[in-house]
């Protein structure tokens, strides 16, 4: 039973949201951000970065503070308000590609994350998930909702479906030139509803936000344990989420470049890759696979295409056949050494979007000495590795849709 519930959400005014929106912080290069920063003062970018009103780089707790401090102020001025009464979320992304994505945004239980009720597919780091469980200790709200999904809902769909077609709260387009849209569900038999489908689904998956949820998950033991009179329904035992059906997540691959082959010559690397892969030169025509377990390779001006040989390779687990993992353990670990995906500095990840392009000019200009490419993952493969209680390897999938900060806020 999956527990989802209405909150009331600080949101900034119709008039301004296009301009408090952003992308997440670490998304902008630093010219970017003072760009933005230095021309729009609602920018969401002024909240979580509030040493720019000083000129200083400020770090830690202290930063932590002030982000309280710029957040506050925000609501002081009137850029931010809070709804009066609990509510759903209509949340509707149409990009400039014409993908269009729609789900409720909610807050989600913590208890059903630490009960495998809401299931992970990707590792977290440690240290991260203290450093952010610290940083909403301090500032006591989340910005941006963790994407998750789940299996797609007749009922949940109809709802959507009828609320937008009333009059949206926000309608406002990005220079990305993607189109958000929100509406509010406010009605108590409506929301009942939706409470109803979800507590009938055994299982929801994360999508993106594994980071996020995690320490949400450690601010709701912290607060707990502290909390003598602990109920249950104290909005710590929440986090805020985009649910979204299955049919609209979008998944795309993230390709390999490695800068360097390990010691080894083009040809003694070609030779080591043919005990397990059938290769064919592909020339200087741009390839990239079309079959799982086919992987595309360039390496010295040239594509190659690399089939598996099925006979010498066993598949035990749902891990297995993931094209993420298979790569790493028959060739990025044994034959090109990285044995640490997440901090070798000799491997980098681009997502799929721009794969083609990214990994012959970065391969060309000698800043990296192979690339491969591969198909995306498929929703069900992330199911059933979650659902097997595995782990993939970093960057093994790029989820779209790709969420704003600031345009829905959860205060703790």
């Amino acid at each position: 039973m999956a527990k989802v519930i209405p909150f009331k959400a600080v949101r900034p005014t119709r008039a301004i949201v296009g301009l408090v929106a952003s992308r997440p912080y670490d998304s902008y290069t630093v010219d970017e951000r003072e760009s933005r920063m230095d021309y729009n003062p609602y920018s969401f970018l002024h909240i979580v970065n509030p040493g720019y009103k000083y000129d200083k780089i400020i770090k830690g707790e202290e930063r932590y503070k002030l982000v309280r401090n710029r957040y506050l102020e925000f609501k002081e001025d009137g850029i931010f308000n809070q709804d009066k009464a609990p509510a759903f979320y209509v949340y509707k992304i149409v990009n400039r590609h014409g993908q269009v994505f729609s789900g409720i945004i909610g807050a989600t239980s913590a208890e059903d994350y630490e009960n495998d009720v809401i299931k992970k597919h990707e590792d977290t780091l440690a240290k991260r998930e203290e450093t952010f469980k610290t940083y909403l200790q301090t500032v006591g709200f989340n910005a941006e909702p963790v994407l998750l999904t789940y299996p797609d809902n007749s009922t949940i769909a109809k709802i959507i479906k009828e609320t937008q077609k009333g009059y949206a709260e926000f309608e406002f387009t990005m220079t990305y030139r993607d189109t958000h849209y929100l509406w509010k569900i406010d009605d108590p038999e409506t929301i009942a509803v939706i409470q109803k489908e979800f507590e009938d689904m055994n299982t929801i998956y994360i999508a993106d936000g594994h980071h996020r949820s995690a320490s949400s998950y450690l601010l709701y033991k912290d607060e707990k344990e502290k909390n003598p009179n602990h109920l249950g329904n104290e909005p710590y035992n929440f986090f805020m989420s985009y649910l979204i059906p299955e049919s609209d997540l979008v998944i795309h691959e993230f390709s390999r470049l490695v800068k360097d082959l390990n010691g080894l010559t083009k040809e003694e690397f070609l030779i080591k890759l043919d005990a397990i892969y059938r290769i064919e030169n592909r020339g200087i025509m741009p390839y990239h696979p079309s079959k799982q377990h086919h992987f595309s390779m360039y390496l010295d001006g040239e594509y190659y295409s690399l089939y598996l040989r099925k006979a010498l390779y066993k598949f035990d687990t749902a891990l297995d056949k993931l094209d993420a993992q298979l790569l790493y353990k028959t060739v990025l670990q044994p034959i090109l050494g990285i044995d640490d995906l997440r901090n070798d500095d000799r491997i980098e990840y681009v997502n799929g979007r721009h794969e083609i392009v990214t990994i012959k000019s970065s391969v060309d200009s000698g800043d990296f000495e192979v690339g491969f490419g591969m198909i995306p993952a498929t929703v069900s493969q992330i199911k059933e590795i979650a659902d097997e209680g595995l782990k993939m390897p970093p960057k093994s999938t790029y989820i779209l849709p790709k969420l704003r900060s600031g345009i829905t806020i959860y205060e703790f």
